[in-house]
């Protein structure tokens, strides 16, 4: 071999080195990945209406499935018993003792609420909304562009998100809101759920993303596509259900004449929406590195054509007491399903007590975010992925201020609840034991004087005044 013929080689050789050495290097040194979130939040679905929390009779087989690959858990607490508190609360991790919106109306977020998309995005996520935001109109501080979101879709006051075939609805383009006019005959719900699956499908996986589907259902009104109610319908086209009582037209939420059926069709509806999506998740290749949680807003409604006996026909509050507006386990405990197969074992399930002003801090352990002082949440990552040291909660804190104005406290085996403050501060408080009665029939609060007092002592310093959400003593 001539000499030319070795240095080239060695010459080659030496570049292969450094090559290789430079992948090595590089590959070592490269992050790993951040995980994807998605959210998504039924509209007042009662703790008991899906198959893997109890439901015999309306057929939920995606949520059971992915309830059965994941991780259930039996003592979650929405943020509050209407929507637009409990969304506050889950998106700034504060409780409605501390949140500026306490209540449904015309109260955005505030400007210097700092509130998960924004965390997210700060670490690099691609933020993505569709469905029911509630939390603040075009031109306010809480308007989808000024939170966080990258991408919006859906309807910005909550009354939009009652009719279930809007006419329009808000999108974000060049990062300003524009309204658009819905195809004639479509269903709101479809919609975002197509614009769910086209985000995942445009997900190259390069970067982390977070999103947000929040549908409408099964909030009345209880209208739902034909092919979701046709399962709850005889061969006649009537309800199996019957007798049934008609909701008749004229009122603010639109006629059914099926209203047991179309609740049934609402909540099946959902389970399908949610199958969409994790089929498109699998499609991707992105279901492993992708935490999915499942959840509603609050306890089930009584509105629209619905009555309390349909309830209790379904069991849509399982074992507990109350429905939305009350602060009852049934108007606050909710389904919470985390799905995430690379993590979570399957079949699982959690009986660790926690809320919605938790998920803040979860998602910013989980990513790395730095949470902002002055919330009330606590990271629930350890119970999520089976491990030790969860800390736990001293207690949850609820206030409501329809309905004669409500508090609650849920400590350890007990709960408290203190109704009708604004006729009459000083009203009793009721205690429950939990533990031996789940469904708060049994006020033991003559028996047990020390435990009332200590949660007299946390109704009272649990809060802080709200200018717009007054109790008598905030005088």
């Amino acid at each position: 071999m001539s000499n030319k013929s070795k240095t080239t080689g060695i010459l080659l050789a030496a570049l292969s080195f450094v090559f290789l050495s430079a992948c090595s290097s590089s590959k070592s040194e490269q992050k790993p990945l951040k995980p994807n979130i998605i959210f998504i939040m039924a509209d007042d679905l009662g703790y008991g209406d899906l198959g893997c929390y109890g439901q015999q009779i309306i057929r939920t087989p995606n949520l059971d499935h992915m309830a059965a690959e994941g991780m259930r858990f039996t003592q979650f607490y929405a943020g509050s018993t209407v929507c637009a508190p409990s969304r506050a609360s889950l998106m700034t991790g504060q409780h409605t003792g501390h949140t500026h919106v306490r209540g449904n109306g015309e109260y955005p977020l505030l400007e210097n609420d700092t509130i998960i998309p924004q965390l997210l995005r700060q670490q690099g996520y691609v933020t993505a909304m569709f469905g029911k935001w509630g939390l603040g109109l075009k031109g306010t501080a809480g308007a989808p562009q000024k939170k966080g979101w990258d991408h919006f879709m859906g309807h910005l006051h909550h009354v939009e998100a009652h009719y279930q075939q809007p006419d329009s609805m808000w999108r974000l383009e060049n990062d300003n809101l524009i309204p658009f006019a819905t195809p004639e005959g479509s269903y709101g719900n479809e919609l975002f759920t197509r614009e769910a699956v086209k985000f995942l499908n445009s997900h190259s996986g390069e970067e982390p993303f977070f999103m947000y589907l929040s549908f409408t259902l099964p909030h009345a009104e209880l209208l739902v596509p034909e092919k979701y109610l046709q399962p709850y319908l005889n061969e006649d086209g009537g309800s199996k259900f019957a007798p049934e009582t008609t909701w008749p037209a004229g009122k603010h939420y639109g006629p059914q004449p099926y209203p047991k059926a179309a609740y049934a069709a609402m909540v099946s509806s959902v389970d399908d929406y949610v199958g969409q999506v994790l089929e498109q998740l699998k499609k991707q290749g992105l279901d492993k590195n992708t935490l999915v949680i499942f959840t509603g807003d609050n306890g089930t409604h009584i509105e629209g054509g619905r009555r309390q006996k349909d309830v209790d026909f379904f069991k849509s509050s399982g074992p507990y007491r109350g429905t939305k507006r009350d602060l009852y386990e049934g108007g606050i405990r909710e389904p919470f399903i985390a799905y995430w197969p690379a993590k979570i074992k399957a079949g699982s399930a959690s009986d660790h007590i926690g809320a919605f002003w938790d998920i803040l801090p979860t998602l910013g352990e989980l990513t790395g975010a730095s949470v902002p002082a002055g919330i009330d949440g606590i990271s629930f990552l350890p119970a999520l992925m089976n491990r030790e040291g969860q800390q736990q909660h001293e207690y949850l804190y609820w206030e409501f201020h329809e309905k004669g104005g409500k508090q609650a406290v849920r400590k350890g085996k007990w709960k408290a609840v203190k109704l009708d403050i604004n006729k009459n501060p000083d009203t009793p408080i009721e205690l429950y034991d939990l533990s031996n009665g789940p469904a708060e029939q049994n006020n033991i609060a003559d028996r047990n004087p020390d435990i009332v007092s200590k949660m007299e002592k946390i109704m009272k310093e649990a809060r802080t005044p709200n200018p717009i959400f007054k109790f008598p003593f905030d005088q």
